[in-house]
């Protein structure tokens, strides 16, 4: 027969126990919106014992935050097995699942929260930035970046955070046709920096080279190639004139 005693929890097992429910408060409001009073309920303890491991509001918040932070930085992480394109497929596939998990968390932060602006949340938010730029080159292949490639990274993984918030505004576009569009968006901006330098398309010639062609890139081209208007009809030889008479 049980007792019904509660065991006692450690001090970093209660601030872990404490950072998951807020977490989790979190991933379905948006933090301006959670209490302590309501973390403190959640977590079955009383509100001043919450301040007992955590000053303040924000500070939770920030430890909320950075368990976030290696979470998605680690859905970044793909063996480098397979086409680049798959590979990017199921990135975005691991990102998208984030962001659905933790969608008002995920808005408030970008878009403006309690901790946005402090040197603790810039960095964490940089942090996922740079793992999944360190990623990107690993799966390129390159080590030592030239100005554009990083340009091409940098400008792509700016582009995910912007249409994954357009996203979470109402969910209009089915979540799989983005994360398809954004991988080919990657292959574009690829494309048209390899415009403008031989380095670039040489990168790029590489990148298709073990692209099948029912790939994720040959499917991009597949679409761009509907979408070029059908060549005219080359007009009708004119008729040859008729022998005059001798």
């Amino acid at each position: 027969m049980t007792t019904g005693v509660r065991r006692r929890m450690g001090v970093e097992e209660r601030r872990q126990q404490l950072i998951g429910v807020a977490l989790e408060l979190f991933s379905h409001r948006s933090p301006d919106d959670v209490s302590i009073d309501e973390i403190a309920a959640a977590a079955g303890i009383s509100r001043p014992l919450v301040y007992h491991y955590f000053p303040g509001k924000l500070s939770l918040y920030e430890a909320a935050l950075r368990r976030a932070a290696d979470d998605l930085s680690q859905r970044f992480e793909e063996p480098q097995d397979g086409p680049l394109g798959a590979r990017l497929i199921r990135v975005m596939g691991r990102f998208f699942d984030f962001v659905d998990e933790h969608g008002p968390g995920f808005s408030a932060l970008m878009r403006g929260g309690p901790a946005v602006g402090s040197s603790t949340t810039n960095a964490l938010i940089d942090s996922v930035r740079q793992a999944a730029y360190v990623q990107i080159l690993t799966h390129l292949g390159v080590t030592d970046p030239p100005p554009r490639l990083e340009l091409v990274v940098r400008s792509w993984i700016s582009l995910a955070e912007s249409t994954a918030l357009i996203w979470l505004d109402g969910r209009r576009i089915p979540r799989r046709e983005l994360e398809a569009q954004l991988v080919h968006d990657f292959a574009a901006l690829a494309a048209v920096s390899a415009a403008y330098d031989e380095e670039m398309a040489g990168l790029l010639r590489h990148i298709l080279a073990d692209e099948p062609a029912d790939g994720t890139f040959g499917d991009l081209i597949g679409r761009l190639v509907a979408l070029a208007p059908a060549p005219a009809p080359a007009p009708a030889p004119a008729p040859a004139p008729a022998p005059s008479g001798s």
